[in-house]
């Protein structure tokens, strides 16, 4: 194929290849000179320009296929355009010479059609230029018209509109022959021209005035004709025809004089409508012969033409726009609905009629009010509706009063206005139902009355009205839940005061049905009482029926209704009257088969009708019972259900026989009764009802071929029946289409009336299969049908095979029996019900039975395959499959194939060539391969001749179908067929002609599968593979060309699928722009695919998507994308702006998913763009873009001239791109919003650092961060937190809080020590003031509490008058709740008011800990002196002013929170305690609805937990508050009752009480929570329980308690320690650990406080005596899971070992020390360790001696190993957090009273003595490879060791000397911070009282000391840190003078003196010298000054005999003199930071 890629056709390579690579050639090399001409200089084309011509017009005689000849057009085209244009005349004249060749034969064909092809290109691209050769072309084109074929016809149109595109006003002269060609082409035979047709008029009516003015009519009626016998892309195109001509008529003013000849006059609207009303009402035929016809009571419009003229209507409201219709609402809805009460005429076919009629009013009205008005416009149109609902009452009320002799007339006119009301009804709750919460204003007009009025229409005459007016309550309820308990009331309250009226009884009873099915929808449901009205209204209706024979059938009706209505509220209702339904359903059937016979004696006509709805209405309310509430089904349930249905099928056994008897009037409730009792059994076990099985089979063969259903109604019964890629190759009306709702009655036929409420009120309760629309049962005679097809299946494969063979063989013989029309209805019926049961023994894993059945159901399904029902055939051929399935045998499968294989090669018929060849596809779809490739390649080699039968083009689609579904499930086995398979197909798609769109689609499938067959190797890089991946992409090219818009969508998923496997070889711009254009295309599943492709694409590259879209937006010319604006918004504004217009529920969803891509990788990228949009989305519901929209519409009024004019009114909208999103848009919009946050927080901390924001900003102005649209974020919030809708308000709400908690730390540079967010302080109040009205629903209130919560503790706002706003918003809410349960909004469930309570709880719980915590925090600091005073008075009157908020109201909440946490504590118990609950619910939960209450506790118990537990530790547990003495504690809140209620008069409890009860019920629910941490528990619930441990033992009481309980302590041990394990976050495990803690601390108290006792009790007694308190008791041994110690050791370790698993023995190899190198843990597992580690050393004092002898060696090791494992040498000589904490824990061990307790002592010393040697053999290992150990941190620890244990640990002469070797090795170190720390540690040892353990020391040490101090002279003193080491030096030997003894003490004064002299300088060196010498000197000075009058005998002795040291010394004071004062202060200042150091060391170990 690459040499295809040349300039001019490279012949050589061309002649070379066979005939399908000839063709394929030609087209790749016509494909890229496309691209190459476009790209090439004009000189370079002009040179080769004539070559290239003589190329192509060589190629034009060649007789090109299709495809190919389109583009060579194309590209004869783009030559002539860019090179010269003399010789276009030449090719012009060639082309008309061909065309006018007499040659008819079909090989020359092509040639023709290419030549007429070429001419319509050639003008459309150079138009004028061509001056007047058009009309000789015209006039020969026209010509060869008149004999040509379809495919001419249709080529032939196609070229007249290119040919009139590119002349425009030029082609005047010829558009009347035109037109006349044209006219006669639109009522072609062939559909493809009709089409055709279409688009030529909608081209030439751009110029020609007259088919808008003078023929405006002819137009019209021409336009109806064509949608006769038309298909659905007639309608599209001939609707769009006539809905722009009409639009064009009203629109347009004549321009110029020049026309003013022509124009008559203009066309009023009136007019228009009329015109298309006639054609809805009379069709086609002209006016006079409809008039006769009417007369004769015979009309009736072809379905298909009203369906057209109905997509007219919206064609051309939608042209003139939604401003338009807002304009002239009014006239265009009297219309509309006027056209249902016309068409109500006297014909049989009445009902029918107007049913169909109906669904086309509403569609256009849906159509129009809903997709084009915004939401304020729609507010308007429902007035308007409720206005003309109110008109037609009032009609109404006229005919009904009205006694005199016109009552007649009345009555007509009522029946005429009832569809009018229907359509009406229905239209109004679809408006409501889509605008939500939004249409509260529109309830609350009292001008409007909509309540009222669709309440009032209730109580009409006419049933479907009633239904109606039901089902819009229904829309309204579901839209606005807080209306659904008012209208419930409302309407129960009406049914029973008008009990004795039919239609109130009936209405009403519809309306309460129809409201409870919108319970399901409204998450907050209504309150649980409701079921026990309406299950006692429905008995009393059912009793009272039998009183008045007026009104029995009514009530019985309504009762039943009801019950059945009931049902759908689930098990939690139903449960509570199941006794009361049951008795009901009992009673309703005789209790014996006597009884039914003396029923049958009795009745009449009438009394039976009331029977048998009576008992069909039973069996409905059944049905419902058991689809709604099978969790009720148990075993006994059934069992009670079960008695009534033998009596049920008996009666259904003697229907017939009834029926004969009194006749017709009871044939209707006979049949809705077989439907019911069919519809139930169908659900219910067939084990339930075995004895019946013989007796039900028989009822449903006669019912399937009884002979009174004249009408085969394929469609509704087949379609699931067969498999869904089947349906595509049928009727295109099977597929999705936006117009599926109205092209569903031409799939019915024309006898058949399509689905509607009245049929079947009782599935006006029902969930409805699509959305919101309303319920659309079919008529009782084609459901029965249905339902007994489905059941036929179940019965028949549970009955015995004799009776199954029997039933076979009559259905069989039926068939044969019956002739024509009804053979065909039989048959029909009997296939789907055997397919059916195929369906069902293969689904059940059934078997078929003996030999005999087989043959039967083969001959069934073989009849099928073989009908002329294409439906019929699918539906056989997947029978067929299903009987290989079930069959299961290889033999019988293989003679399958042959049947199909023997028809296939003899039969020539299409019927038996589609069936058969679609049977051996479904065969290989369930079978695999049918097990051999030779039989495959039979398949496939039959395949492929019949899709090469050109003479049929539906035997090539069924074949191609069929192949599709082989090459699929061959999968790899197909890979030898993939070569030819691919060449057919390319051979097919160049050469099948345009017009057989279906056999261009069954070929896109083949390709979509072969792709997938092929899969990731359509990567490689073989000749062969390159050649196949060129072959599938050529395919791509030929289908995206082709005008059928579902041979595009096939191209879409090809291409979607070559990317998915072999990203790197497709076009990704082209195949973008492929999907902008498409956008917004008519068709349904071309969008689908656009954006399957789109999600797809952008799941993998969304940046280089969205910029290839934003390139061709800016390319492509303005007609390409006529709605997605994705020049101006982007391809993101245009998904936003399409997701908001798009209906279809899978659309949306695959919108959101690519929008969500698109965000996760770009939205941090275009920050600005993301944010730009969703803020227009959310501000274009600000009430002013109504008003501009309005203006707009009135300038385009103003002055339409010329088009110019519409383009500048777009001008101004652009401004803003969305115009009255929608609700669900807007929410959609908030929630990218939170989306865009969370992916900055992913990406950058600048997105939240405003000062960093603003610095990387200035650095590249490019930057864009969060932070800095902070004010838009609020701003979105707002619009959206304060909009009519609930659910917006919820999305606003939440984007509050995300906000609020992200930016509540960041600072605001300008003001420090404020924040960012406290300027908008009050637009956070105002957004959450509404949501706290009365009125507000308990959701929206719930999450503003938390908002409320997030922001007063975000600690945001300071100033308490400022927080009081929102502060007092939370109090009021608390007032409200205080009442409990009762007194909250009686229209929800009572769950809803559960969850408003929590969430005000939890939210005060927030605040009331965040209150604590700052009063904590802010007590703490005060001990240290803060810097500014004023900030310490702010801050503290912020964290106590808030505690002081909170204090005032803590006496209620607290009693409020013990309640809930009661409650939940209940809530929380295993099922099998249920009976032991309070039977009345808890403090905040009804019994009935604790299930849905679970969830609210489970969402809030932790934080009030939290909160309770801080109040009680608040309180003390000790003194009760003076507010809750002992008259509240009775009160059944207070948790003081548990379980009982306060009633049973038990005595008060005492204090004592009362706190253990809630101290363990904190502790209980905390256990219970941490014991079985579910994977969904919250990091914030397991905190909040730790936190609340915490809080709890923070209290001596608590603590005693579990100190005292040793059982509770290990309990609580061993959760902790799971919690541990379970758990990774830092957070949690040292919550966790402070918890252990305080435990451990609870223990020591305990025993201390025993010892302390026994020491008291037994103060005579000898020592000895005393037991041992503490674990381990004499022995020492601690038992795992009885001791605290050992359950502490155990998770301690756990902590250690997983921070430094070098701890861990077993994983070193030994126990012995290993040397690896020191490691810095992270600052969360330092905190971890050093936690651990003090627990650790806390140990010993809970054990007895003997006990913390055997804890001893583990705690020691430990902490010597944490030492080792972290001491790392850190800059400045710190210490790591680790280290400090083991040298902490070290001394707290050392220095315990254990070591010297005399049972212990011995064991304890030899213990730290081997610990001691383990320390300095840390140092120096045996290896001896000292990696890097910080010496100063193990000094210390020795100097701990000696300092702290007793002295005969550390004073063996061993250890005593090693210990000595390493203070003088640390000497020797340079480094002057070592030597710092050792002076300051031996200072402390040399001080130390006992001389045993400090004398050793001095004597090897001190004489180095003053060697080294000697040094002063020789050493320059650089920096402070050695100034410090001879500071220290010298503080040594002072120490060792205080030491010594009196007689040794003159000596060392007077080592020291002259140390000290030799420091000094004189006055000359005292200038020069350094500063850090200076402050030696000034030191030294001082220190004698000390010294010398101390010790002045040995001074004045030293100084006599040494002068030079008295010089000195003298100089030195004379020097200093003068500066001597003010000196002194700057040397204190410069020696306290000295000794500040030294001294944090000491008290931190020493």
């Amino acid at each position: 194929m690459e040499s295809a890629h040349s300039l001019l056709l490279n012949e050589e390579a061309y002649n070379q290849l066979g005939e399908v690579q000839k063709a394929e050639f030609i087209f790749e090399w016509l494909r890229y000179l496309e691209k190459l001409l476009l790209a090439t200089s004009r000189n370079d084309v002009r040179e080769k320009q004539k070559s290239l011509v003589e190329q192509l017009l060589y190629l034009l005689n060649s007789s090109p296929g299709p495809p190919t000849r389109k583009l060579l057009a194309k590209n004869l085209a783009i030559l002539y355009s860019i090179g010269d244009t003399f010789s276009v005349y030449e090719t012009i004249d060639k082309c008309n010479d061909l065309i006018r060749s007499k040659d008819d034969s079909p090989s020359y064909l092509p040639t023709k059609l290419a030549a007429v092809v070429c001419l319509g290109s050639l003008y459309k691209k150079l138009g004028r230029i061509l001056g007047n050769t058009f009309t000789d072309t015209v006039g020969n084109i026209l010509k060869a018209m008149k004999s040509a074929e379809s495919q001419g016809r249709y080529e032939i149109m196609l070229s007249l509109q290119n040919i009139l595109k590119g002349l425009g006003a030029a082609a005047t002269p010829c558009h009347r022959d035109i037109y006349k060609a044209a006219r006669s082409c639109l009522t072609d035979r062939s559909m493809a021209v009709r089409c055709a047709a279409a688009k030529c008029l909608l081209e030439l009516q751009n110029e020609a005035i007259f088919m808008w003015s003078t023929d405006l009519d002819s137009v019209a009626t021409l336009c109806f004709k064509s949608f006769e016998g038309s298909n659905y892309d007639v309608r599209i195109s001939v609707s769009k025809l006539l809905g722009t001509i009409l639009a064009k008529a009203i629109i347009s003013k004549h321009p110029g004089a020049a026309a003013s000849r022509q124009s008559t006059r203009r066309v009023t609207l009136e007019e228009v409508l009329e015109l298309l009303g006639t054609g809805f009402l009379r069709g086609s035929s002209g006016f006079l012969r409809a008039s006769g016809d009417m007369l004769k009571g015979t009309s009736s419009v072809s379905r298909d033409v009203r369906v057209g003229v109905t997509q007219a209507y919206v064609v051309f409201i939608s042209t003139l726009g939604g401003g338009w219709l807002e304009k002239n609402f009014a006239a265009f809805l009297s219309h509309v609905l006027s056209l249902v009460s016309q068409s109500h005429s006297k014909a049989a076919q009445a009902q029918i009629d107007a049913v169909c009629s109906r669904r086309c009013v509403s569609f256009v009205l849906r159509a129009t009010i809903g997709g084009l008005l915004g939401e304020k416009a729609q507010i308007a149109a429902a007035k308007e509706i409720c206005q003309a609902i109110w008109k037609l009452k009032k009609v109404m009320d006229a005919g009904m009063s009205d006694g005199n002799l016109e009552t007649r007339l009345a009555s007509t006119d009522v029946a005429a206005s009832q569809h009018m009301l229907v359509c009406a009804l229905q239209e109004l709750g679809n408006l409501i139902h889509g605008l939500g919460t939004t249409a509260a204003p529109l309830l609350l007009d009292s001008s409007a009355g909509l309540l009222d009025s669709v309440i009032s229409v209730i109580l009409h005459p006419s049933v479907s009205v009633r239904l109606a007016a039901a089902w819009c309550l229904h829309c309204i309820a579901v839209a606005l839940p807080s209306y659904l308990t008012p209208l419930l009331d409302r309407c129960l309250e009406r049914l029973s005061v008008h009990k004795s009226s039919p239609e109130a009884v009936t209405g009403f009873s519809f309306a309460v049905a129809a409201l409870l099915g919108a319970v399901k929808h409204c998450p907050l449901g209504i309150p649980h009482g409701k079921g026990k009205i309406i299950m006692t209204l429905a008995e009393d209706l059912l009793c009272s029926a039998a009183q008045n024979s007026r009104l029995s059938a009514q009530r019985t009706q309504a009762g039943w209704l009801l019950i059945a209505a009931l049902m759908t509220l689930g098990p939690a209702v139903v449960s509570h009257h199941l006794a009361r339904v049951l008795l009901l359903w009992k009673c309703v059937f005789p209790a014996s088969p006597k009884d039914l016979e003396t029923e049958k004696s009795r009745g009449d006509s009438f009394t039976w009708q009331v029977t048998l709805e009576g008992r069909a209405g039973a069996l409905c309310a059944m049905k419902s019972f058991v689809s709604y509430c099978g969790d009720l089904l148990t075993d006994e349930v059934i069992q009670r259900l079960l008695p009534p249905l033998p009596c049920a099928v008996d009666l259904l056994t003697q229907l017939s026989s009834i029926l004969k008897t009194y006749g017709s009037p009871l044939k209707t409730p006979s049949v809705i009764y077989r439907q019911r009792l069919y519809e139930l059994l169908a659900l219910l076990p067939p084990e339930t009802y075995e004895g019946n099985l013989c007796a039900i089979l028989r009822e449903l063969a006669a019912d399937l071929t009884t002979s009174e259903i004249q009408v085969a109604a394929s469609t509704f019964l087949l379609p699931p029946l067969c498999h869904q890629d089947d349906l595509l190759i049928l009727n295109p009306l099977l597929q999705e289409t936006d117009h599926r709702f109205i092209e569903e009655q031409l799939l019915l036929g024309n006898g058949i009336a399509c689905g509607s409420l009245e049929f079947d009120p009782y599935s006006i309760y029902e969930k409805d299969v699509e959305g919101n629309s309303v319920p659309k049962p079919l008529p009782p005679a084609l459901s029965v049908i249905s339902s007994a097809a489905k059941l036929f299946g179940i019965v028949c494969a549970h009955v015995g095979e004799a009776q199954r063979l029997v039933t076979l063989e009559q259905l069989l013989s039926s068939i044969k029996n019956t002739k024509g029309a009804r053979q065909q209805v039989v048959q029909l019926h009997v296939v789907s019900s055997v397919s059916g049961f195929l369906k069902y023994v293969s689904g059940s894993k059934g078997n078929l039975g003996s030999e005999e059945i087989r043959r039967l159901v083969l001959t069934l399904v073989i009849g099928a395959l073989e009908s002329s029902n294409p439906l019929l055939r699918c539906a056989a051929a997947e029978a067929w499959a299903k009987l290989a399935q079930v069959v299961d045998d290889g033999a019988f499968t293989a003679g399958l194939a042959q049947v199909s294989f023997d028809k296939l090669k003899s039969a020539r018929d299409v019927v038996t060539r589609t069936g058969h060849a679609l049977a051996l596809g479904s065969l290989h779809r369930y079978l695999g391969g049918v097990s051999s490739s030779q039989h495959l390649s039979s398949c496939v080699g039959v395949l492929y001749t019949l899709s090469q039968d050109n003479t049929s083009p539906d035997v090539q689609t069924w074949a191609l179908h069929s192949l599709s579904l082989i090459i699929d499930s061959a999968g790899p086995l197909y890979k030898v067929h993939v070569e030819p398979t691919l060449s057919l197909i390319i051979m097919l798609l160049l050469n099948v002609p345009p017009t057989h769109a279906e056999v261009h689609q069954s070929l896109g499938r083949c390709l979509n599968v072969l792709i997938t067959t092929l899969g990731p190797e359509l990567q490689g890089n073989s000749a062969s593979m390159s050649t196949l991946r060129t072959s599938c992409l050529l395919g791509c090219a030929v289908m995206q060309d082709n005008p059928d818009c579902l041979v595009q969508a096939q191209a879409i998923y090809c291409l979607q699928q070559l990317h998915m496997f072999a990203p790197r070889y497709v076009n990704l711009s082209s195949l973008v722009s492929c999907l902008c254009v498409n956008l917004c295309s008519p068709y349904l599943l071309l969008r689908r695919a656009v954006l399957a492709c789109l999600r797809q694409l952008m799941q993998r590259e969304a940046a280089e998507v969205s910029e290839h879209a934003a390139m061709f937006a800016k390319d492509s010319k303005e007609e390409c994308t006529p709605d997605a604006n994705i020049r101006e918004v982007g391809l993101e504004g245009a998904l936003l702006s399409l997701l908001d217009k798009e209906t279809d529920q899978r659309l949306c969803h695959d919108i959101k998913e690519t929008l969500h891509h698109m965000l996760t990788s770009m939205a941090v990228e275009k920050l600005s763009l993301w944010l730009k949009l969703c803020k227009d989305v959310l501000a274009a519901s600000a009430d002013f873009t109504t008003i501009t929209s309005v203006d707009t519409m009135q300038e385009e009024e103003g002055d339409k001239g010329d088009d110019g004019s519409v383009l500048t009114t777009r001008s101004d909208e652009k401004s803003h791109p969305f115009t009255n999103p929608r609700w669900a848009t807007r929410v959609f919009a908030a929630e990218c919003v939170c989306k865009i946050i969370s992916q900055c927080e992913k990406a950058d901390s600048a997105h939240f650092d405003i000062i960093l924001a603003q610095e990387m900003k200035k650095r590249d102005s490019r930057n864009d961060f969060l932070v800095l649209h902070l004010a838009d974020l609020i701003r979105m919030a707002f619009m959206a937190a304060t909009d009519h809708s609930d659910q917006l308000r919820l999305s606003g709400l939440e984007t509050l809080l995300v906000v609020i908690r992200r930016f509540a730390s960041v600072p605001e540079p300008e003001f420090p020590g404020h924040v960012i967010l406290e300027q908008y302080q009050a637009n956070v109040g105002a957004a959450l003031r509404p949501a706290f009205t009365a009125e507000t629903p308990p959701d929206v209130t719930a999450k503003a509490c938390q908002v409320c919560s997030a922001w007063i503790a975000s600690g945001v706002v300071s100033d308490l008058n400022d927080l009081r706003r929102v502060h007092q918003l939370l109090v009021s809410s608390l007032t409200k709740i205080q009442a409990g349960k009762e007194a909250l909004s009686h229209f929800y469930n009572e769950s809803a008011s559960t969850m408003e309570i929590l969430a005000v709880l939890k939210a005060w719980a927030e605040v009331y800990i965040v209150a604590v915590q700052r009063h904590k925090n802010h007590r703490q600091p005060l001990k240290t002196p803060t810097g500014s005073e004023e900030s310490d008075k702010s801050g503290s009157c912020s964290s106590d002013g808030l505690l002081d908020l909170v204090h005032t109201d803590l006496g209620t909440l607290s009693r409020l929170w013990l309640a809930a946490l009661q409650d939940f504590a209940l809530l929380t118990l295993p099922s099998e305690f249920a009976s032991q609950l309070p039977i009345e619910g808890g403090a905040f939960y009804t019994a009935e609805t604790s299930e849905n209450a679970k969830l609210h506790y489970s969402n809030s118990w932790a934080l009030i937990l939290h909160a309770t537990a801080l109040w009680l530790t608040s309180t003390g547990l000790v003194v009760a508050d003076p507010d809750e003495g002992a008259a509240h504690l009775s009160r059944p809140v207070t948790p003081t009752s548990m379980g009982q209620g306060s009633s049973s008069g038990e005595t008060v409890k005492s204090p004592e009480d009362v706190y253990t009860d809630r101290f363990h019920l904190i502790l209980g629910i905390s256990v219970e929570f941490l014991c079985s941490l579910r994977a969904d528990a919250t990091m914030e619930s397991i905190t909040a329980c730790l936190h609340a441990l915490q809080a709890l033992l923070d209290v001596p009481w608590p603590r005693c308690k579990v100190g005292s309980d040793h059982d509770l302590g290990i309990e609580l041990l061993n959760v902790l320690h799971r919690v541990i394990l379970t758990r990774e976050s830092p957070s949690i495990q040292l919550a966790s650990l402070e918890v252990v803690r305080q435990i451990i601390c609870a223990a020591q108290e305990h025993v201390k406080e025993k010892r302390r006792s026994a020491e008291v009790d037994d103060g005579a007694a000898e020592k000895e005596t005393l037991p041992e308190f503490g674990e381990g008791k004499d022995t020492g041994g601690l038992v795992p899971g009885k001791s605290l110690v050992f359950a502490t050791l155990e998770l301690c370790v756990c902590i250690l070992v997983r921070q430094l698993p070098e701890l861990n023995p077993k994983l070193t190899g030994s126990p012995g020390m290993r040397a690896a190198k020191p490691q810095m843990l992270s600052e969360d597992g330092g905190r971890l360790v050093s936690t651990a580690l003090i627990i650790l050393s806390e140990l010993p004092a809970v054990c007895s001696p003997e006990g913390s002898i055997s804890v001893l060696p583990t705690i020691l090791y430990l902490t010597i190993g944490v030492l080792r494992e972290t001491a790392v040498k850190l800059p400045g000589g710190q210490l790591s957090s680790t280290v400090a904490a083991s040298l902490q824990a070290l001394k707290a061990i050392l220095s315990s009273p254990m070591a010297r307790a005399e049972k212990s002592h011995t064991a304890w010393t030899d213990l730290l003595r081997s610990a001691l040697t383990t320390v300095l053999d840390c140092w120096d290992p045996a290896d001896g490879t000292n990696q890097g150990l910080d010496e100063v941190s193990l000094l210390t620890a020795i100097t701990v060791f000696i300092l702290s244990t007793s002295p005969e640990v550390s004073t063996i002469p061993c250890l005593q000397e090693r210990c000595i070797d390493k203070f003088k090795a640390t000497l020797a170190i340079k480094d002057s911070l070592v030597q710092i720390k050792t002076y300051q540690l031996l200072h402390s040892i040399f001080q130390y009282p006992n001389p045993v353990v400090s004398y050793p020391y001095i004597h090897s040490l001190a004489s180095s000391i003053v060697e080294k101090l000697r040094e002063v002279d020789k050493r320059k003193l650089e920096d402070s840190a050695e100034l410090q080491v001879f500071q220290e030096g010298i503080k040594v030997l002072e120490a060792l003078v205080t030491v010594a003894e009196e007689q040794h003490r003159s000596q060392l004064v007077a080592c020291l003196l002259p140390i000290l002299v030799s420091f000094l300088l004189d006055e000359n060196a005292l200038g020069t010298a350094s500063a850090a010498r200076r402050s030696l000197h000034d030191f030294a000075l001082q220190n004698l000054m000390h010294i010398g009058p101390q010790f002045s005998s040995v001074f004045k002795s030293v100084m006599a005999s040494s002068p030079t040291l008295k010089a000195r010394l003298e100089a030195a004071i004379k020097g200093n003199q003068e500066s001597v004062k003010g000196q002194l202060p700057t040397s204190k200042a410069s020696k306290n930071p000295g000794r500040n150091a030294s001294i944090q060391l000491k008290t931190s170990f020493l």
